[in-house]
């Protein structure tokens, strides 16, 4: 007995792979997206449960100007890499320059504040719970946010050598995912640890 046959109508017979790079991101964001929720899931079910201090409320400042510093780089990445599409390559590395300091700026503020919580407040790692949990979800951020500016870096370094052009937008566009992300995670981190865990 023969396998039934399948008949494709000509319309239907133009489907394509997606392409690699956007494809890929996705997979990286979902997998890095399961990897905050296991942290952001913790933060919270450990949120009260230390035994000594510090705790959340008396040593956490909420960090305004460094979340607007990172949320704003979300549309300065935006506006580069919609330059970079319409061949305005000298508008395309002036945004993507700011998207970069914008995240300097922001890894900076993140180094002060655990420089003040580490030697002022005393709060480290092995403190306590929150310390332990603040540390690993904070940090986690702060691991990836480092991974965007250094690859932002090179892309500023590749483009005032003249090598990045308009027909690398989609590549630059696959970057951008990422950093798209990483803003997301941080309005997460922001609401849980800032605003719920105090």
């Amino acid at each position: 007995m023969s396998a039934p046959s399948i008949t494709i109508p000509a319309g239907d017979s133009q489907w394509s792979l997606p392409a690699r790079g956007p494809a890929g991101m996705f997979c990286l964001i979902a997998a890095e997206a399961a990897v905050f929720t296991i942290f952001v899931v913790a933060y919270i079910f450990y949120i009260g449960n230390s035994l000594t201090g510090p705790q959340p409320r008396d040593v956490l400042h909420v960090p305004i100007f460094l979340t607007i510093c990172l949320l704003s780089s979300s549309l300065t990445i935006h506006l580069a890499v919609k330059s970079l599409r319409d061949a305005r390559s000298r508008s395309f590395a002036l945004w993507w320059l700011l998207t970069l300091v914008l995240g300097a700026v922001f890894l900076a503020g993140t180094v002060r504040e655990w420089n003040h919580l580490i030697y002022d407040e005393g709060l480290t790692i092995q403190t306590n719970l929150f310390g332990t949990t603040y540390y690993s979800l904070v940090g986690l951020h702060a691991l990836h946010v480092t991974a965007g500016v250094l690859a932002l870096a090179a892309v500023s370094l590749f483009t005032f050598l003249g090598y990045v052009k308009q027909e690398h937008a989609a590549r630059v566009e696959v970057l951008s995912m990422y950093w798209h992300f990483v803003d997301a995670v941080w309005v997460v981190v922001f609401i849980v640890v800032y605003i719920i865990g105090r």
